[in-house]
């Protein structure tokens, strides 16, 4: 079924974006294959120590490990250092097809300060993480509930705690030994191999030896010569102050018939149960039937409304017309706080151009898990990018709402919203930043961000609000009196309140089942890489929002009600405070996160998201109930 999965989303692959070669879906194009020859270096890295519980990552050797001779840092990308990645060399190194036991690292005596380092990430049970030939560490686990059945966790545990027999005093202890496995797969014509597998099972053990310790010492727990080799933590390592700890590993090598180009695939067919790939596709057919039934009702309804109004002949009969006709000298007035409107209707183009485009090239492989970093890299140079759409849509409208003044909402589009978002990510890196973890983005990568939205999205921005406001008037459909209307007064299911908190249900509903995916992968660590489902899911969200705005926009304008310029921007964006009281569900139903920093940080984050899927649904439901409004006013004879 998992396979059948994967081959149903490399079809929705084809079928989307008519791409040929969907057996490359998941690799970044130009990444080649590294070959091994028999006896080649095999080098390990290290990332950062992660936890679920405190979701603050470190770096491997903020920890007493085993250093090499000169700890050096990988060149990692902008995506990388956002993520909190910190990729170093470790004194793992391995030869191809060589296995080794009992490989001594090194000898360490803990302190009470090391000895507490160590049991604070063992209690909040931080996972090591190693990479070796671009292939993260995971250890096998075979899952109780079925035969045959292995899932992989991400990293391995620093530690554990447990008791001794016959105690009922907690002690913590250390996985001090690895058994790596190295799976490859081989050319039976070069005889040259490729990694396909990195799998780790971790022990604790009290290592012991006969005599003084120096570099020549054999370890009576482990050694080669006489094939006793670690198997079990019978014997742990306790984690105390003045204990001593060696460090050891094995590595051994393993034939696999899985070929470089789909070793991926383990590490992606990582999800719960398959009935979530049913319960998306069912809840996606639900969406997709009430869109359709409507968009029957509201074709049939105007159709029937615009017929009889363009029949109505005598005076007495356009005096007795009633419903949304009668608004036509006011429909087109503008809205009060219009330069904000522009603002957020602008910023809402910029979002969503860099979430199509985003769409577009991690369906096509191009942001695939193997490219660590590439998802956020691409979003953040997209979203500069897309400032030039930003600036020509705000000064456009802004034009329209008979506005002059085209330089001053343009550095407002440019500023307002990545200002917010820039304020919340700098209290929430300064909070990283005294637990001291390496999540905190340095003050190089901080600089290099504010130059990217000053140095080029907003110069961007203002050569779009330039094109923008040369661009000839977009003229009303109708005329606009210059006295206001009474509004009547209106039905309290037409209340604005409450229409507008209605409207977010059905858009939230589009996305929420993928929602929990998504959330999965940010939060619990694990792979997102369903881009076909997720860009189906964006194509019903962009419907969705579209119709149940211009619904209810139709439903207020037959009100006699015709400010309907927010509400439409309000109507669909109101399902972001759905999603952000989705994600308090999902904190206190699927999260384990207890540390008051850990929470804040999460809240934080999960606001910014709420905040960018606000203007993003708002966006798309302003402009089709402005594109709807236009069509329905142009298409009747006014007197």
């Amino acid at each position: 079924m998992a396979r059948g999965s994967l081959a149903l989303q490399r079809w929705i692959c084809v079928f989307l974006l008519l791409f040929v070669h969907a057996a490359h879906c998941f690799y970044l194009p130009g990444v080649a294959p590294q070959d091994f020859q028999n006896g080649d270096e095999l080098k390990v890295k290290v990332n950062k120590l992660t936890s679920t519980k405190t979701q603050l990552p470190y770096s491997y050797y903020s920890l007493p490990y085993c250093p090499p001779e000169k700890i050096v840092d990988s060149a990692e990308n902008l995506g990388e250092v956002l993520r909190g990645d910190r990729i170093e060399n470790s004194p793992y190194v391995f030869k191809m097809r060589e296995p080794q036991m009992c490989n001594i690292v090194c000898r360490r005596t803990l302190n009470a300060k090391t000895a507490k380092d160590f049991k604070e990430k063992i209690d909040d049970e931080y996972r090591v993480n190693m990479i070796l030939d671009n292939l993260p560490l995971v250890v096998p686990i075979r899952r109780p509930d079925q035969e045959n059945s292995i899932v992989y966790q991400h990293g391995f545990h620093v530690g554990l705690r447990g008791q001794y027999a016959g105690s009922k005093e907690e002690k913590h202890f250390i996985h001090n030994h690895l058994t790596f496995t190295v799976k490859f797969h081989k050319d039976p014509v070069s005889e040259l191999s490729r990694i396909v597998g990195f799998e780790v099972k971790p022990f604790s053990i009290k290592h012991e030896y006969e005599g003084q310790w120096s570099d020549k010492t054999r370890l009576t727990t482990c050694d080669p010569h006489a094939k006793r080799t670690v198997t079990n933590s019978e014997t742990p390592q306790e984690v105390e102050d003045k204990k001593e700890i060696i460090f050891t590993y094995d590595v051994e090598f393993q034939e696999s018939d899985v070929k470089w180009a789909s070793r991926w695939d383990t590490y992606l067919l990582m999800a719960d149960d398959q009935i979530h790939w049913f319960s998306i596709v069912n809840s996606l057919m639900i969406v997709l039937f009430l869109s359709g039934m409507v968009a029957m009702i509201m074709l049939r309804t105007l159709y029937r409304d615009i017929s009889k109004y363009n029949q109505l002949e005598t005076q007495e009969e356009a005096q007795e017309e009633t419903g949304w006709k009668l608004v036509h000298g006011d429909v087109f007035r503008p809205p009060s706080n219009s330069d904000l409107l522009c603002v957020y209707v602008g910023t809402g183009v910029q979002f969503f151009g860099m979430i199509l485009v985003t769409m577009i090239f991690a369906v096509l492989g191009f942001l695939s898990p193997s490219n660590r970093g590439g998802l956020m890299t691409a979003m953040l140079l997209l979203w500069v990018f897309m400032g030039l759409f930003a600036g020509y849509s705000s000064s456009r409208l802004y034009k329209m709402f008979k506005g002059t003044e085209w330089k001053k909402i343009t550095f407002k589009t440019a500023v307002t919203f990545p200002a917010i978002i820039f304020a919340i990510f700098f209290v929430l890196n300064a909070i990283i930043w005294g637990q001291k973890s390496s999540g905190a983005v340095p003050f190089g990568t901080m600089f290099a961000l504010v130059f990217l939205w000053f140095g080029i999205s907003v110069p961007l921005v203002f050569v779009g609000g330039y094109v923008g406001f040369k661009k000839p008037t977009i003229e009303d459909p109708v005329k606009t009196n210059k006295i206001p209307r009474q509004i009547p007064e209106q039905a309290w299911y037409m209340n604005p309140a409450f229409s507008i908190l209605i409207g977010g249900i059905l858009p939230f509903g589009a996305v929420f089942i993928e929602l929990f995916f998504i959330l999965t992968s940010i939060w619990l660590q694990q792979f997102y890489y369903i881009f076909g489902f997720l860009f189906i899911v964006f194509l019903i969200l962009i419907v969705t929002c579209a119709e149940i705005t211009i619904v209810l926009c139709y439903f207020q304008l037959c009100s006699e009600d015709y400010l309907w310029w927010w509400r439409s921007y309000l109507t669909s964006g109101s399902s972001a405070l759905y999603l952000f009281l989705y994600a308090a569900f999902y904190f206190f139903t699927k999260l384990e996160i207890t540390k008051p920093v850990s929470g804040m940080l999460y809240f934080g984050y999960m606001l910014i998201a709420s905040y960018a899927f606000f203007v993003l649904t708002g966006t798309i439901g302003f402009y089709a109930c402005f594109w709807f409004t236009r069509l329905i006013y142009s298409s009747v004879k006014i007197d």
